[in-house]
């Protein structure tokens, strides 16, 4: 068998104004790598220095401190749209937690989440898809729907059985690997799948097919989920 690649490190800023919380945050990156993944770096500064960080993809952000709102998310994207921002905030609060997604979060966690939780939250955003409760997604997808697509009248792609099966699991939030357990089949098959759901689509990545799906009523024919 070919040896393993030893993958780059990716670097995840940190954006939190209180030194107890931003040590915390950083114990996330303490372990190493499973195998097959990356290293997870953290990166330190303010967040007008994170946001000048060309390399920076992914940011942390600690709204629980008193610096941060959900005008810190505005802010984020309106200056980087590319960044991939991981929310950690109160627990309980609904509202905050769907206007954190819609304002451009990939992941929302709250402070009892376990590192092992926070850090599989963040390599699902790796992966290209959200991290949310799973009892809030449907109130998220109500609220996507209502948002008017002026494209939702072109034609919509004829998609196999297995593809709305992953698709339907996509939906859900669940990872390559989740959706390989579940449907009995290769994570690689998986991956093949969600490329060809990409190119029916015209999606550049998972949050697009999923908003694709949504607006074009995408579902899968048994969907009971």
């Amino acid at each position: 068998m070919p040896a393993n690649r030893t993958l780059a490190p990716i670097s995840i800023g940190l954006v939190t104004d209180e030194p107890i919380r931003l040590e915390g945050l950083a114990t996330i990156f303490e372990e190493s790598s499973q195998e097959g993944t990356a290293q997870l770096v953290p990166v330190t500064g303010t967040m007008e220095e994170l946001l000048d960080c060309s390399t920076l993809e992914y940011l942390v952000v600690d709204l629980n401190s008193e610096s941060t709102n959900l005008k810190t998310l505005d802010v984020i994207r309106r200056a980087r749209p590319d960044m991939r921002m991981i929310v950690i905030g109160p627990k309980g609060d609904d509202e905050l937690v769907l206007a954190s997604i819609i304002a451009g979060a990939r992941a929302y966690l709250d402070l009892t989440a376990s590192l092992e939780t926070v850090r599989r939250a963040i390599q699902i955003v790796l992966e290209g898809s959200i991290w949310a409760p799973r009892r809030l997604l449907s109130k998220l997808i109500d609220r996507l729907l209502a948002v008017p697509d002026p494209s939702a009248a072109s034609a919509n792609p004829h998609l196999t059985s297995r593809e709305r099966q992953v698709l339907d699991l996509i939906l859900t939030a669940r990872s390559n690997r989740e959706i390989a357990e579940q449907l009995g089949i290769e994570e690689r098959t998986v991956k093949a799948h969600v490329g060809r759901l990409m190119r029916k689509t015209g999606a550049d990545n998972r949050i697009e097919l999923s908003m694709h799906a949504l607006n074009h009523s995408l579902f899968p024919e048994d969907h009971d989920q």
